[in-house]
């Protein structure tokens, strides 16, 4: 078996303009790729300490509460992003006796270190005598993204 170009006499006159083109456009390929996998390689190498950030998950009784804490929320930097996640069904036991309830789910993107302020606001402004603040630490993900969340909150 023979590896490696074939010779100008193999070739005739078209199959010698594409395999020149073929070379050529390759040469061009590598150097795009090159430069766009640099750059692509360089966002993705970001380093991220895992735990940094933190999603935490309230519950609200309907939208416009809502709404209320999760613009509150941004507007005080205590996260960077709030999904209002409508229509929850939640079946929990309060006071002795099993509940079925109609809520409203906010997912919060922050920063660990805003969890307890977070925790706070939302204790201060949120309807139910015990609402539900949970978060879970974030071990990985997009670099960018994550890199977004600590530049819009501050330490």
């Amino acid at each position: 078996m023979r590896i490696g170009l074939p010779s100008a006499e193999t070739l005739q006159g078209g199959s010698l303009k594409a395999l020149i083109l073929t070379l050529l456009l390759s040469v061009f390929m590598f150097q795009l790729l090159r430069t766009v996998g640099l750059r692509t390689f360089s966002m993705a190498s970001e380093t991220y300490m895992s735990g940094t950030h933190s999603a935490a998950f309230v519950t609200c009784p309907n939208d416009t509460v809502a709404r209320d804490l999760a613009r509150g929320i941004v507007e005080k930097k205590l996260a960077a992003c709030v999904n209002i996640v409508p229509a929850i069904k939640s079946v929990y036991e309060w006071q002795g006796k099993i509940e079925e309830d109609n809520e409203v789910l906010l997912m919060i993107k922050t920063r660990s270190s805003k969890v307890p302020a977070l925790a706070e606001y939302v204790r201060s402004n949120h309807p139910y005598e015990v609402a539900e603040v949970i978060s879970l630490p974030i071990d990985q993900g997009n670099p960018p993204y994550l890199k977004w969340i600590g530049d819009v909150v501050p330490e």
